[in-house]
């Protein structure tokens, strides 16, 4: 069974015009930085890497309208797709997503030292000798369907400890990426075991769905927390009091689309728990897609089932 088209979700939030802040002050359109008199690590905040994702815009709007400061290090502020964000249009909510290609599927070296040429990648061009100089990146998204919010925290042990120290949201995933290209939060150093830089990304929840802007600003101020940027005084009456103990899912595989014809056999929202291994979750051009183990978690099913995409990512509850 086909899924139904994602505007059947409701606008419930609407893009800020975040024209004011074009200009920067890094020399880089649409990106903000702002060093303290204490020493500290460089952290990011990312928003827009998809141009129809919201709740990011919301924040990074709102922090820079607020004079949000850092007391150690420096902090960033950067609004990553904007030709796509400015795109977006209420009456056609998910055509606004990229111009020419997945901003989050160009952040290798194949990739930015090679040959193509496209929006997304001549913007990540522009971008990355500034990403390099950042020490630790929290990387604002939504999500397709309307399930609840997700970390993800990369394959690494460094990623799990950085989502324990923020602390929310409750489900934290554990993944490797996507076979169509690497994403921002796993861009050089980020993936490096042994390098202190670290990164994180953040799914607030449905893309267009209220609850999500308030989340991404505050699992972001509980990042600036974890990294030392901010100190507790500075986020003061801004967090809930008490957040769930969060769980962690551990990606195993993910489902590459190989054929034109892909289709999911029920409409799967994401977070499903498929008891049984075996059990046929889509119909490949004639492939069957199952389960490798028992309790198979689905995480994020897509509504682009576009061949060399990731139609969904399978994983397991860790104890």
């Amino acid at each position: 069974m086909a899924a139904p088209s994602v505007d059947s979700y409701p606008l419930e939030l609407q893009p800020p015009d975040i024209a004011a802040h074009r200009e920067g002050n890094t020399g880089i359109d649409w990106v903000w930085s702002f060093a303290a008199g204490e020493p500290g690590p460089h952290v990011l905040l990312s928003a827009v890497v998809h141009g129809n994702e919201l709740c990011g815009a919301i924040a990074l709007d709102g922090f820079l309208r607020e004079g949000l400061r850092p007391r150690r290090g420096r902090l960033s502020l950067a609004f990553m797709n904007v030709a796509a964000f400015h795109r977006f249009d209420p009456a056609d909510p998910t055509a606004s997503r990229f111009v020419d290609e997945d901003f989050n599927r160009v952040w290798s070296p194949a990739v930015l030292d090679g040959p193509r040429r496209s929006v997304e990648i001549e913007r990540a061009r522009q971008l990355r000798p500034f990403v390099d100089g950042v020490d630790l990146l929290l990387d604002i998204h939504s999500m397709q369907h309307r399930t609840p919010p997700l970390m993800m925290a990369g394959p690494l042990d460094k990623g799990r400890r950085l989502a324990r120290e923020v602390g929310i949201p409750e489900l934290v995933v554990s993944d490797q990426g996507h076979a169509a290209g690497r994403r921002l939060r796993d861009y050089g150093a980020f993936a490096e075991p042994d390098s202190p830089k670290n990164a994180l990304l953040v799914e607030c929840g449905q893309h267009w769905e209220a609850a999500a802007a308030p989340l991404a600003v505050e699992t972001a101020l509980r990042f600036l927390l974890a990294c030392g940027t901010l100190d507790a005084a500075d986020v003061a009456g801004r967090l809930s009091p008490s957040v769930p103990a969060q769980r962690f899912i551990e990606v195993t595989e993910a489902v590459t689309i190989e054929s034109d014809a892909f289709r999911f056999v029920e409409d799967f929202k994401g977070l499903e728990t498929i008891a049984e291994k075996g059990s046929v979750l889509a119909d490949d051009g004639g492939r069957p897609v199952t389960t490798p183990y028992d309790d198979c978690v689905l995480i994020m099913p897509s509504r682009r089932l576009q061949r060399g995409q990731t139609a969904v990512r399978l994983g397991r509850f860790l104890r």
